[in-house]
C-alpha cells in the first residue's frame, strides 16, 4: 500500500456481467457466495446483482455504501495470528431491497441464470407442519399483492421470489436455479415448498411454469462471519490503503456442498473447492449438529456465565465439556459417509472456536432459538429416546435455551425470536419444549429430566454459574 490517506475504492476495469442474482445482501453472502463467485471463472466471469433482504435501515445503507464503491469490498480473513486482506470483485451491482421492480427486473433478464439466497430460518415463513404459513399476516399480504387484490408489493422472501419468477415467466427468460444458502435442513426442498405453495395460491399457471422451469438446489454452507466493527474498517484501510466503507471479516475455513441441477449453467465453483454431490443431507447434518449445535450450547450456556463470544465460551472448561458431550451424542446418529470423519471435523471446529480474533458474539448466535433448536437439538433427542437413551446432551441444549428465555422474561430487553411473545409468556419448561417438539413434551420422564437441567442452569444459588 502507498503512504498517505486511504484512497477511494473504485473499479479500474468494468464490472463482470450480471449473470447471478442474490437476495439477502449481508456479511455472510459477501464472505461466502460472493467470494466463491469472484474466485473462479476468470475467463468466463459471473457478476452478481445483490439485493438486500430488508428495504430499510442497515440493509439499505449497506447497499448504498457498496454501490458507491462499485460493489467492491475488502474481505479480512482473520487467522489466529494475523489478518489477510482480499479484494472481492464479484458484486457488479448492490441494490436496495425496497425496490421490488428492480429485483423482479433482474430475474426477468435472460442473462441471469442463478438466484442465491441468504435468509434466516424464520424468513421462509413455514407453518409448524411444513409448507407456507398462510396464517402469517405478512404471507397473507403478499398473497393479496400477488393476486392483484392489494397495491403493495410482496415483502417476504417467498413473496419476492414468486414475484421475480412471475416476471421471468412473462419475459420468457428461460430456466433458472434457486440456491438457498443457510442453516436450514433440506433448504432446497423447503424453498421449493414455500415458493410453490405461494405461487399455486396466487396463480396456478405460474406454479406449473415454476415446476417445469425452476430448479431448487440444496446446500450446506459454512464460514463463520462475525459482525464488522469500526476497528475492522480501520484495519482494512491500514492493510490495503483503500477507504472501504463495507469490509467483511471472516475465518480462514470455508465449505460449500451443493446438490441439484443448474439448467441455465453456473459458475465453476468447484475450482475454489466447492463440492457437488448427489445428496447434501449427510454434510448438512454434520454441520447443523456438530457446528451449529455446539454454537447453541456455547451461546445459551456461555451468556449466563459472563461470556460474550464463541472463543470466550470455548475457553470455559465446563462449556467446552458440554459441547464434547453433545458431539459424542450427535455423532452416533450421523450418516456413515460423514461419521467416519467426525473426529477430524471436531478437531477443526475446536481450532476454529479457539481463534480469539474471531469475535463471534453469543447474542448473535442466540437469536431465533425456537427455529434453530428444532433442527439442532430435537432430531438428535428423538433419536436418542428411540434408542432407549436419555439424550442428556441434547436435552441440556434445550434446557440452556429455556434458562436463557427465563432470564429474558426476568430482565428485558426483549428476545430476538419470531415467537418472542409466546416464549416470554410461557413459564413451565414443558410448555417451552412443546413449542419445539409437542411429542417430546408428552414424555414424563424426559420433562422431569428437563426440569432438573433447567434448574441447574437458572441464575442464582445452585444454578447459572
Amino acid at each position: 500500500m502507498s503512504a498517505g490517506p486511504p484512497r477511494p475504492l473504485r473499479r479500474s476495469v468494468d464490472a463482470p456481467p450480471v449473470r447471478l442474482a442474490h437476495l439477502g445482501l449481508g456479511a455472510f453472502h459477501r464472505s461466502h457466495q460472493a467470494w466463491w463467485t469472484g474466485a473462479v471463472g476468470q475467463g468466463d466471469p459471473w457478476g452478481i446483482a445483490a439485493f438486500t433482504g430488508r428495504g430499510t435501515g442497515g440493509g439499505a445503507g449497506r447497499a448504498a455504501a457498496l454501490q458507491a464503491q462499485d460493489g467492491l469490498y475488502t474481505l479480512l480473513v482473520r487467522g489466529p495470528d494475523a489478518d489477510a486482506a482480499e479484494l472481492v470483485t464479484a458484486i457488479a451491482r448492490a441494490a436496495d431491497g425496497a425496490d421490488p421492480a428492480a429485483f423482479s427486473g433482474c430475474l426477468a433478464d435472460p442473462a441471469v441464470r442463478v438466484l442465491t439466497l441468504t435468509v434466516t430460518e424464520a424468513g421462509y415463513r413455514q407453518a409448524a407442519g411444513g409448507g407456507l404459513d398462510r396464517a402469517d399476516p405478512a404471507v397473507a399480504a403478499d398473497l393479496a399483492a400477488l393476486s392483484g387484490t392489494s397495491a403493495g408489493p410482496p415483502r417476504t422472501a417467498p413473496g419476492r421470489v414468486v414475484a421475480g419468477l412471475r416476471a421471468r415467466r412473462k419475459a420468457d427468460a428461460g430456466p433458472v436455479a434457486l440456491v438457498p444458502c443457510d442453516n436450514l435442513s433440506g433448504n432446497g426442498k423447503v424453498l421449493r415448498r414455500v415458493v410453490m405453495d405461494l405461487a399455486a395460491a396466487a396463480d396456478p399457471r405460474l406454479a406449473a411454469w415454476i415446476a417445469e422451469s425452476v430448479s431448487f438446489v440444496s446446500t450446506a454452507v459454512d464460514r463463520i462471519t462475525p459482525r464488522t466493527t469500526g476497528e475492522d474498517v480501520a484495519t482494512a484501510a491500514r492493510l490495503t490503503g483503500w477507504a472501504d466503507r463495507a469490509p467483511v471479516v471472516t475465518e480462514p475455513f470455508r465449505e460449500w456442498v451443493l446438490a441439484g441441477d443448474f439448467p441455465g449453467g453456473r459458475p465453476p465453483w468447484e475450482e475454489a473447492g466447492a463440492r457437488f454431490v448427489d445428496d447434501v443431507t449427510p454434510y448438512e447434518r454434520r454441520k447443523l449438529w456438530l457446528l451449529n449445535g455446539a454454537h447453541s450450547i456455547l451461546a445459551y450456556a456461555g451468556l449466563p456465565r459472563g461470556h460474550r463470544t464463541i472463543a470466550d465460551a470455548w475457553a470455559d472448561d465446563r462449556c467446552r465439556s458440554w459441547v464434547r458431550d453433545w458431539w459424542a451424542e450427535a455423532t452416533r446418529h450421523l450418516p456413515p459417509s460423514v461419521a467416519a470423519t467426525a473426529a477430524a471435523y471436531q478437531g477443526e471446529l475446536a481450532e476454529r472456536y479457539g481463534n480469539p480474533r474471531i469475535r463471534h458474539l453469543l447474542e448473535q448466535v442466540a437469536a431465533d432459538g425456537s427455529q434453530k433448536l428444532t433442527m439442532r437439538a430435537v432430531p438428535v433427542l428423538r433419536r436418542e429416546r428411540a434408542a432407549g437413551r436419555r439424550g442428556t446432551a441434547s436435552l441440556r441444549m434445550i434446557a440452556c435455551w429455556i434458562a436463557y428465555v427465563h432470564a429474558k422474561q426476568a430482565a428485558p430487553p426483549g428476545l430476538a425470536d419470531p415467537l418472542a411473545a409466546t416464549l416470554l409468556a410461557a413459564r413451565r419448561p414443558r410448555d417451552l419444549l412443546a413449542l419445539l417438539a409437542p411429542d417430546l413434551a408428552e414424555d414424563g420422564e424426559l420433562t422431569a429430566d428437563l426440569d432438573a437441567l433447567v434448574a441447574e442452569h437458572q441464575p442464582g444459588p445452585g444454578g447459572g454459574r
